[in-house]
């Protein structure tokens, strides 16, 4: 028979999700994938139910049901600044996931070159290999994760199509200063590239850091396809409901790639989601809160266990250095760490590029009684993991 397709060869399944499946076999407290363990908001899941007795079990348009991209637009535009045209600026898509893919797909061509950041979310490499693009990484230097200036723009004198700006930053927490994405604005100008961007962490950020939309500062709107989803803001991740929104010219090739790609996301979903994007700013605050207080819960518990951490600026990540107990493969580290201590996390290496096995990356996406029971176990770390 003849070979299979050459692109994935290099490829392995996804190692968060593989991580979920290694904290189930042995009843490990899950903190790789990122997911919460608690109910979305009320009156979403109210709406939910009303829905499934509605006429909403059909397609609806291929670019997402008018009044969930009404709401959108109102939503995204009070946030970001700038008027949003519901109608010829937003493609709804099935997750990030997707929106990410189309919006590469719409960007690039065999061969061209798409800067990412490194450590990045796992898949944006396969997103730009998938496209038969070529990633060029850039690295984020721990422990505060910024960016050389000239090795980024050594970067950009290789003519990328594009660059991947996921921010706040899975897995390491960074949020970019206004100072940083102004100058990856300037790059991306003189030298003629678009971004992509991942904010699907858009809300939730600690202060005294703010999130600053880079398609919002001069000249870059017309570059940029802003991806997202709804799945962190309202804790719904298996909903499935992400979004593109970028200029006309570019929104119609992104309608072209989604039909192709899935036709459309839920409709019964999307006529739930619009209660979400209703919600008033006081729902932003309280998020922003909720995921304040988990944080500094997790924080000085790790603290007061003496395990080294970094400290999130934004989205719900943090990374833990390693590197004392003396593994060699953070994997097989994060494997042995869900069954002997009953905690699952995710090894750093499969965020990083460069050969990097000193960090893995927990969630703190849950209800505080699961961060102390992780934490109980977690105990248990420093004398069951040293080799």
């Amino acid at each position: 028979m003849q070979k299979l397709s050459e692109r994935t060869a290099g490829f392995t399944d996804s190692v968060i999700r593989r991580m979920t499946r290694i904290s189930n076999k042995y009843g490990a407290v899950n903190l790789s994938q990122g997911f919460p363990d608690f109910d979305p908001p009320k009156a979403i899941l109210d709406r939910l139910s009303e829905v499934a007795h509605e006429n909403f079990n059909q397609y609806s348009i291929t670019w997402g049901a008018q009044n969930f991209r009404e709401a959108l637009a109102k939503k995204q535009s009070h946030f970001m600044g700038f008027p949003i045209d519901p109608d010829r600026e937003i493609v709804v898509t099935c997750g990030s996931t997707e929106a990410m893919m189309a919006a590469m797909m719409t960007v690039t061509n065999p061969g061209d070159k798409v800067i990412i950041f490194s450590p990045f979310y796992e898949n944006y490499g396969a997103d730009t290999i998938l496209s038969g693009a070529v990633p060029i990484y850039v690295p984020l230097i721990p422990p505060d994760y910024h960016f050389d200036a000239d090795v980024l723009e050594d970067a950009f004198r290789q003519h990328p199509k594009a660059l991947v700006l996921c921010n706040p930053s899975n897995p390491c927490g960074k949020v970019f200063t206004r100072e940083e994405l102004l100058l990856i604005a300037d790059l991306a100008k003189k030298y003629d590239a678009y971004v992509i961007t991942d904010e699907v962490y858009e809300h939730i950020v600690y202060e005294p850091y703010r999130h600053t939309y880079i398609a919002a500062l001069p000249g870059m709107r017309e570059r940029t396809l802003c991806c997202s989803s709804l799945s962190k803001t309202y804790s719904i991740t298996g909903w499935r409901l992400g979004y593109v929104i970028s200029p006309p010219e570019i929104t119609e090739t992104v309608k072209k790639v989604h039909d192709f790609l899935t036709v459309g996301a839920a409709a019964p979903l999307q006529e739930a989601a619009v209660t979400g994007l209703q919600f008033p700013d006081s729902y932003y605050r309280e998020l922003q809160k909720i995921y304040t207080d988990k944080r500094d819960l997790f924080v000085k518990g790790l603290s007061d266990l003496g395990i080294r951490h970094t400290v999130p600026q934004g989205a719900y990540y943090i990374m833990v250095d390693i590197s004392e107990y003396g593994w060699e493969s953070d994997l097989e580290f994060c494997e042995k760490l869900a069954e002997r201590v009953r905690v699952g996390a995710v090894p750093g290496s499969s965020f990083f590029k460069e050969p990097e096995n000193r960090y893995i990356r927990f969630h703190f996406a849950k209800k505080d009684a699961t961060l102390r029971q992780a934490l109980e176990n977690l105990a248990d770390m420093p004398k069951k993991m040293r080799r």
